[in-house]
C-alpha cells in the first residue's frame, strides 16, 4: 500500500492492517507526520506536534506486535488530542499565552490509558483559550475548517475537529462541558461523542466546570469513536467524580439493527426560529431514514431545552472564573477579550442565580431522564447552522450580543451536559454551500452503547462518512 494512502484510511481499518503486520506503526506515523508538515499551516490545528516521541513510540509498537504483545485496536493507531490534557514531559498551553511555558511532569489518566492501549501521540492541538466557547484571538494561530478554510471549524475543540476532518491523524480526543466535542463534529464532518458524565477520568485535565466537563472522541467513524472511548473509559480513584461501574464493549453494540428502538424526536428544537431550514429538512430525512430502518418515530417535548443556553453559560461562568482565579487575575491582560469579559462576569454573579441555575438544571435533567423512560433514545439537531465563516466571530460587544450566542449551538448540545447523559453528533448531510450537518443522538447515562448502536446503523445506511474534506 502506497504510504500516502495511510492517513486516509480510519482508525479501525488502520487497526486490522496494523494487527495483520501489512503496515507498520512507523511506516504510518510517518505518514501522518508526512502530512501534518504539508497540510496543518493552512489549518493551525496542532499547537505541538512531537515528531521524534511519536517515531519511538511506533518502533516500540512495532516491536511488540511483532513479538505477539497485540495490545487492542489502537495499537501502533497515531493519534492526537487536545491541549487541555497534561502530557508529562510535553507542553500543555490550554490554548492560552498564560501557560506558553508550561510543562506537566505527569500524563492525565487519559494520556495514561492510551498509552496503554498503544496508541502513539502525534501532538497537541488547538483550542479555544481554556476551552472556553469563541474566542476573538489565538495565541497559536486562528483554527480553520478543512471543508472551506475561510469557516471556523468549531469550538473549543477546535483543533480536534481540524485535524480529523483532515486526516492530519486517525482519531483524537477533545472535551465537552457544553457542546465542545459535538460542535466541532457538526462543523467538520465528524463522529463526535460526549460520553455521560463521570465514565471518563478527568485527572490531569486543565478543567472549566466541575459539574459538566467530559472527555471524548472525535473521529471519522462511529467505530473508530467506538474503539478510542473504550481505550479511555473507566473508573479512575484520581478523579472523584468517575463512576465505578462496568464498561461494556462497544464495538460489540455495532449490529447494524436498531429494529424496534424508538426515537423521540425532541419538537422544541426542531421547531427553533433559529434553526436553519435546509438543517432541519436534513434532519428530518435522517430521522426518517432511521425510522426505514425499522425504529419508532415519536414526537418528545423537553419545555425547558431552549433554556440550556443561558443555564449553561450561568453556570460554567461561575465554574470557570472561581477554578482559574488565581491564575487569571495576575495575568488578566493576557486572556482574550471574550474571556476576559466572561472572567470579570463570572466573578459577579450572585449566588442566588447561580443556586437558581442549578435548580432550574435539576427541572430539565429531570424532563430529559423522564423523556428516555418512554424512548430509547432522543434525536434534534447537533446545532442550529453550519460552520459560520471565522471572521464572523467578533468580540463581545454588548449585552444583547452575548444573549444572541445563548440561542445559537448551546441551546442545542446543552441540554445533555446538564443532564450528564451521553450524546453523539454523526454527520447527516451537507448543505447547498457543501458544509456538514450533524445529527445528535442521546441516550441513558452510561448508555453509550445504544447511543454508538444507533449512529453507527445510521452511518452504514448513507454515504456522508465516505466524503473527504477537499484538502
Amino acid at each position: 500500500m502506497d504510504k500516502k494512502t495511510l492517513p486516509f484510511l480510519t482508525a479501525t481499518q488502520l487497526s486490522k492492517l496494523i494487527e495483520s503486520k501489512e503496515v507498520s506503526p512507523v511506516d504510518a506515523t510517518e505518514a501522518y507526520l508526512d502530512r501534518i508538515e504539508e497540510v496543518d499551516p493552512k489549518l493551525n490545528s496542532y499547537i505541538t506536534i512531537t515528531g521524534e516521541q511519536a517515531l519511538d513510540a511506533a518502533r516500540h509498537a512495532e516491536q511488540e506486535i511483532a513479538t505477539g504483545m497485540y495490545r487492542g485496536p489502537l495499537h501502533g493507531v497515531p493519534v492526537a488530542v487536545k491541549d487541555q490534557f497534561n502530557t508529562a514531559g510535553i507542553l500543555t498551553t490550554g490554548g492560552s499565552s498564560i501557560l506558553k511555558d508550561n510543562v506537566p511532569t505527569d500524563d492525565a489518566t487519559v494520556i495514561t490509558n492510551l498509552k496503554k492501549a498503544g496508541a502513539i501521540l502525534l501532538g497537541k492541538l488547538n483550542m479555544s483559550e481554556f476551552a472556553m466557547a469563541e474566542i476573538y484571538n489565538h495565541p497559536y494561530g486562528t483554527p480553520r475548517n478543512p471543508w472551506d478554510l475561510e469557516r471556523n471549524p468549531g469550538t473549543s475543540s477546535s483543533g480536534s475537529g481540524a485535524a480529523t476532518a483532515a486526516s492530519l491523524c486517525a482519531t483524537s480526543l477533545g472535551e465537552d462541558t457544553g457542546g465542545s466535542i459535538r460542535g466541532p463534529a457538526n462543523f467538520s464532518g465528524l463522529v463526535g461523542l460526549r460520553p455521560s458524565h463521570g465514565r471518563v477520568s478527568r485527572h490531569g485535565v486543565l478543567g472549566g466546570s466541575w459539574s459538566m466537563d467530559t472527555v471524548g472522541p472525535i473521529s471519522r467513524s462511529v467505530e473508530d469513536a467506538a474503539i478510542t472511548l473504550q481505550a479511555i473509559a473507566g473508573h479512575d480513584s484520581k478523579d472523584t467524580y468517575s463512576w465505578d461501574v462496568p464498561v461494556p464493549d462497544y464495538r460489540a453494540a455495532l449490529t447494524g439493527d436498531i429494529r424496534g428502538i424508538r426515537l423521540g424526536v425532541i419538537q422544541e428544537r426542531m421547531d427553533s426560529p433559529n434553526l436553519d431550514p435546509e438543517f432541519r429538512e436534513t434532519v428530518a430525512e435522517a430521522i426518517g431514514m432511521m425510522g426505514e430502518l425499522g425504529a419508532s418515530v415519536e414526537d418528545t417535548s423537553i419545555p425547558h431545552a431552549p433554556n440550556a443556553g443561558a443555564l449553561t453559560m450561568s453556570i460554567l461562568g461561575v465554574e470557570w472564573a472561581n477554578l482559574h482565579r488565581p491564575m487569571f487575575e495576575p495575568h488578566i491582560d493576557y486572556l482574550d477579550h471574550n474571556n476576559r469579559i466572561r472572567f470579570l462576569t463570572g466573578s459577579i454573579i450572585p449566588a442566588q442565580y447561580y443556586y437558581k441555575a442549578q435548580k432550574l438544571r435539576a427541572v430539565l435533567r429531570h424532563q430529559i431522564l423522564d423523556a428516555l423512560e418512554k424512548v430509547d433514545v432522543l434525536v434534534l439537531p447537533t446545532g442550529p447552522i453550519t460552520a459560520p465563516p471565522v471572521e464572523s466571530v467578533p468580540g463581545i460587544q454588548s449585552k444583547e450580543h452575548a444573549l444572541t450566542g445563548l440561542a445559537g449551538r448551546i441551546s442545542f448540545t446543552g441540554p445533555f451536559n446538564l443532564a450528564g447523559t451521553p450524546a453523539i453528533s454523526v454527520p447527516c448531510g451537507f448543505s447547498t454551500a457543501g458544509m456538514p450537518m450533524g445529527l445528535q443522538i442521546v441516550g441513558r447515562p452510561f448508555a453509550e452503547g445504544t447511543v454508538l448502536k444507533v449512529a453507527h446503523a445510521y452511518e452504514q445506511n448513507t454515504e456522508w462518512h465516505n466524503r473527504r474534506a477537499p484538502i
